[in-house]
């Protein structure tokens, strides 16, 4: 099966893309012909690099370089939130027409388990397929449709773990939407990019299990209580696919203690020493 894979990086997060790719390799079947490709500003310094590093993992390397595009102007831009983080919402226009689907995955990510099973998902005529970090409250779930003005979206839905119909979104994502969408909700906006997938697109994003494939390693009470224990560190191992480091601390951090820092950091030392 070919398999795109998509990142958006500058050249402070290539060694966590990195890590990433190398924990997919040793989790999935190597019979999957991978094609990463990376959106960015500019051409990554480091672009020999990970050429040489997808050639030792059987992929094939594509950067998308977005350059002095002036599309994201008019997006909101901070420290936190870069301009980088907008470009999966409009990839379609950089992708070659050959690709019709394509996984986008935040470098805070390690793969425990195949996910080939996610990318065979047929989206039909849903543009994204995504996860929500928890079993929203009917208060939390009404408070983001009003926020967000979107009343038919099932769920608040990260956008870390992205299955992206590229066919649909040619014909249905529009750079003047989501600028309009910005303008008008300029002061709701928690997380823009977020908010923007949630408010523009949430009622056609089809959903799927976060504890599978966005676990979220910060909420490991959360999941606990909602499986009434069933969700422990042994399910996770055997059946969660995508962990998640979500949130300000970091697994490369020197004095970050999460459960699966060792996880992470095994996976980071084999990567950096390939």
């Amino acid at each position: 099966m070919k398999i795109n894979l998509l990142f958006s990086i500058d050249d402070s997060f290539v060694d966590q893309m990195k890590t990433t790719l190398f924990s997919i390799y040793q989790n999935t079947d190597h019979k999957h012909q991978f094609t990463v490709y990376i959106l960015q500003k500019r051409l990554l310094k480091q672009t020999d690099a990970i050429q040489e590093f997808c050639k030792w993992l059987e992929m094939k390397y594509v950067p998308l370089v977005i350059g002095e595009d002036s599309l994201f102007e008019q997006a909101p831009v901070s420290s936190r939130y870069p301009e980088t983080i907008y470009y999966r919402l409009m990839v379609h226009k950089y992708l070659p027409e050959s690709v019709n689907k394509i996984l986008y995955l935040d470098a805070d990510i390690l793969c425990i388990n195949d996910f080939s099973n996610l990318y065979k998902l047929d989206l039909k005529d849903d543009l994204y397929a995504a996860a929500s970090h928890k079993k929203l409250t009917n208060v939390t779930k009404m408070i983001n449709q009003v926020r967000l003005k979107n009343y038919e979206a099932e769920g608040y839905y990260n956008s870390g773990v992205l299955l992206i119909n590229v066919k649909k979104t040619r014909e249905n994502v529009q750079a003047s939407d989501i600028f309009h969408f910005i303008k008008e909700n300029q002061y709701n906006l928690l997380l823009p990019d977020q908010d923007i997938l949630n408010g523009l697109y949430g009622n056609k994003i089809l959903s799927i299990p976060d504890e599978v494939y966005n676990f979220d390693v910060r909420k490991n009470a959360t999941y606990d209580a909602i499986s009434m224990g069933e969700w422990d560190l042994d399910w996770v191992i055997h059946n969660s696919v995508f962990l998640h480091f979500c949130g300000k601390e970091k697994p490369w951090q020197e004095k970050y203690r999460g459960r699966y820092a060792a996880l992470y950091k095994y996976f980071w030392y084999k990567a950096m020493n390939q």
